[in-house]
């Protein structure tokens, strides 16, 4: 996601880095082509202009930061103009209604990923210690319901089901009354969608929500729909009275315009971002985060948090030892595989590093290649994993066999593991270690 946007002002950025001093033409040209990279990014045009006017007003009138360049100075308007945009430093909390449950209401067309995004949203508040529960709404589409009740029981979240009731009201305010009777601290509830806007739907969603009260009437909006997005989200702003947004498919996006289109337009913040189809591809807004990747300086908090997620401490722990001993294995190489392998899609992960983000467009890293060293390692013997020196011609060939790869990509791995045995040799020596290593494949 961003990609295009984090291509075109790493290149302003690297052309303005080094700069001692910057006139007003500089400016111009450097504003010109941010301009052309936003409206490329189907930035929404008043948008764009306030961004411009901001800047180049703001540099003009102010000194050089101290201990900063012109150059740098200007970098550092271009992330405050951007973080503010899209809503300032800290993600926006959900609110809370003062006696549970707190009811967040979902609101969108159909094919945006609303009832997948209602399964992603309860999961995350049950990740934080909350009771929660899901119920569909949509009267009219029995599968609606049934799609969010097999997601609900994956996760094993409490999903609200009445077959027999044909109102949206009445079956709203039933899956409420059961709540608070369960004791539940949220409630999400999945609403009617429909492919375009129509009055009988506004008409619904403004009952519901004049019935219930929720404290969040949320609205699910695909990315990849730009502009057409946020004039459908005006719609709902105007019927219901919105309090947030959930981009989902950020992650199919490359141009994210209407990340930094929504809020401005609307005046209501981005609480979620859906980044891919699992269920845990779900996280919250972090606005300084998401202009960090714009700008192409990165996202390392991200990463970090991905790593801690999937890293286990213990087993860190061993690999440091073993690491330190020369004690490192296939069976240690295939562990560390597995776990970068977790941490999600590579060209995702190297777009986090700062100084990266932006300069490697259409990247592709042949993740296959991961899958293939894996299975090449499990069709070893445990004695073989652990003793490589013992596997002859006769061994490879059975090694080939058994994981559908050549003798030649055999002994490409072994050479691998070795190279990793020499290194792990330089790093006791000097005992200095950074862990996890770089695989040098």
């Amino acid at each position: 996601m961003f990609e295009l946007l984090a291509e075109k002002f790493s290149s302003v950025i690297d052309r303005l880095k080094g700069a001692k001093k910057i006139d007003e033409k500089t400016l111009d040209e450097a504003l010109r082509d941010i301009r052309v990279a936003l409206l490329d990014a189907d930035v929404h045009v008043d948008v764009v202009k306030q961004f411009i006017t901001d800047i180049k007003q703001k540099f003009l009138g102010q000194e050089v930061i101290k201990g900063l360049t012109a150059g740098e100075t200007i970098i550092k308007l271009l992330y405050d103009e951007t973080l503010s945009i899209l809503g300032g430093q800290e993600p926006p909390a959900l609110n809370k209604s003062e006696k549970p449950p707190t009811i967040i209401m979902l609101v969108g067309l159909q094919g945006t990923g609303k009832t997948t995004t209602a399964g992603k949203v309860a999961k995350h508040l049950k990740s934080k210690g909350f009771r929660v529960g899901v119920a569909s709404v949509d009267v009219r589409r029995p599968a609606a319901a049934k799609q969010l009740c097999t997601l609900a029981s994956s996760i094993d979240i409490p999903c609200f089901v009445d077959e027999e009731e044909k109102d949206a009201l009445k079956l709203t305010e039933k899956v409420i009354e059961d709540a608070k009777k369960q004791g539940f601290s949220y409630i999400i509830l999945d609403t009617a969608g429909r492919l375009h806007i129509d009055q009988e739907l506004m008409e619904e969603l403004v009952k519901i929500k004049e019935k219930v009260k929720p404290a969040e009437v949320l609205y699910v909006a695909d990315a990849m729909q730009g502009q057409d997005a946020i004039n459908t989200a005006q719609e709902f702003h105007k019927a219901v009275g919105l309090t947030g947004v959930i981009l989902t498919k950020l992650d199919g996006d490359a141009r994210g315009g209407i990340a930094l289109s929504i809020r401005k337009i609307l005046g209501v913040p981005i609480k979620f971002i859906g980044t891919g189809e699992k269920i845990d591809n779900f996280e919250p807004f972090y606005p300084d985060r998401i202009a960090q990747r714009i700008l192409g300086l990165g996202d390392i908090q991200t990463l970090i948090e991905k790593m801690q997620a999937a890293i286990d401490e213990e087993k860190a722990k061993q690999m440091a030892e073993k690491v330190m001993n020369a004690e490192f294995t296939l069976e240690d190489l295939r562990d560390q595989i597995r776990m970068i392998r977790s941490l999600g899609p590579m060209e995702q992960i190297l777009k986090m590093i700062p100084g990266i983000g932006g300069k490697i467009k259409d990247l592709k890293v042949d993740e296959k290649q991961f899958v293939k060293i894996e299975a090449i390692i499990n069709s070893m013997t445990p004695e073989e994993r652990r003793k490589p020196f013992i596997i002859n011609g006769s061994r490879k060939k059975r090694i080939a066999r058994g994981s559908g790869t050549t003798i030649l990509e055999v002994n490409k791995v072994l050479k691998q593991y070795e190279e990793m045995k020499k290194m792990m040799k330089k790093i006791k020596k000097s005992g200095k270690m950074n862990f996890p290593f770089k695989l040098p494949f």
